[in-house]
């Protein structure tokens, strides 16, 4: 097991707008097919999440990201190695809305940069 940058302690969960309603109407989300196939919630750093997007969202549309605090889940984030040899946070465990710290739609700035959710 590897623990992440100490830096770390937001990470990001983009999900299509069906996953949002059931992460708010049920205050938790288990997660997305890929996730549930792997036996972890999928989730990327500030620095990954906009390839992630790219690479595994491409073409769909009403999509949102969810700002997730790190350290409001600590004993079920494992830091491992994924895309590129580069290490990603994994939610082992369901995601509660506790633990969300903001979410919006997916956009973009002028420049084409994902916005993050504040």
């Amino acid at each position: 097991m590897n623990s992440g940058p100490a830096t770390t302690g937001v990470a990001y969960k983009i999900l299509t707008a069906p996953q949002m309603e059931t992460l708010l109407r049920d205050q938790a989300f288990t997660g997305a097919p890929i996730d549930l196939t792997d036996g972890y919630i999928h989730l990327s750093d500030a620095g990954q999440v906009n390839e992630t997007l790219v690479k595994h969202f491409a073409g769909q549309d009403d999509l949102h990201i969810v700002a997730v605090n790190l350290d409001t889940l600590e004993g079920a984030i494992r830091w491992e190695v994924s895309r590129g040899g580069a290490l990603f946070p994994h939610l082992y465990g369901e995601l509660p809305m506790s633990a969300v710290m903001a979410y919006a739609p997916v956009s973009h700035d002028p420049d084409g940069e994902l916005i993050l959710p504040a």
